[in-house]
């Protein structure tokens, strides 16, 4: 059996993912998504294409969860540790990846760390101006 499936769907929810500006929660994946895909098939490919490490997570200070595209160049470097921040606007609320900002932590060094996800939550440029 293959490691990975390419399907349309599987494309077409990439494609979309990739393209979009800000992550992406499953509903919008859903309502954006032109494919006859079902609400189910949507979560099995991204949890596929969170598997296969091209998407990942972001989950909001409400619990929703989100997806956006990983932008590593290097495969092996990435371990599922994405060393950039996510900006949560308290007003629209999307979610945006910040790539240029690498934020630091320090554990002790019996701790290993598994997956990092930083979010901050403010008010983003857009919504700043109508304030």
């Amino acid at each position: 059996m293959k490691n990975t499936r390419n399907t349309t769907a599987k494309a077409a929810i990439f494609e979309l993912i990739k393209k979009s500006e800000v992550a992406l929660s499953h509903a919008e994946i859903q309502e954006l998504n032109q494919e006859s895909c079902d609400r189910v098939t949507i979560y099995r490919i991204l949890d596929r294409l969170t598997a296969e490490d091209v998407i990942h997570k972001i989950v909001t200070p409400s619990g929703t969860v989100k997806y956006a595209a990983c932008h590593h160049s290097d495969h092996k470097e990435h371990h599922h540790i994405h060393n950039h921040v996510h900006f949560n606007c308290e007003v629209c609320q999307l979610v945006t990846c910040l790539e240029n900002v690498e934020p630091t932590f320090k554990l002790p060094s019996n701790y290993q760390v598994r997956q990092v996800n930083f979010t901050v939550t403010g008010v983003c440029p857009s919504c700043a101006v109508l304030d």
